[in-house]
This record gives C-alpha cells, structure tokens and sequence, in this order.
C-alpha cells in the first residue's frame, strides 16, 4: 500500500501548536490594501487559530 501524500496546500498554510491547536493565517492581506483601514490591516497580520469545527478536516489534510 503507498504512503499517505500530506495536501501540499495545507501544509503550506497550517502549523501545529505546541498543544495541538492548528495555526492558520487571515485571509484578505495579500492586494487591493487600499481600501482598507489601517486597523482592519493590522489585525490580519496577526495569526488566528483553525475553529474546533474545521479541525478534524485540516488534520486530514496534514495526516495528523
């Protein structure tokens, strides 16, 4: 039987945190920075944790 392939889109995007939370980043931070104000800016800067209701999609993702 072949190995498990882990989905390289996620493992680009997620980490796992020391107690087992899943790391994401925001989205809406990449282009068109414009028309957004200064502190919508700077809260997307700052890394969010993965809701417990996608995490059991995102550890099938990461093989976890």
């Amino acid at each position: 039987m072949p190995k498990v392939k882990t989905k390289s889109g996620a493992k680009k995007r997620f980490k796992l945190t020391g107690t087992g939370k899943i790391k994401r980043k925001h989205a809406f931070k990449s282009h068109i920075l414009t028309k957004k104000e200064t502190k919508q800016k700077r809260n997307l800067t700052q890394s969010g944790l993965v809701d417990k209701s996608d995490e059991p999609n995102v550890k099938h993702m990461l093989n976890i």
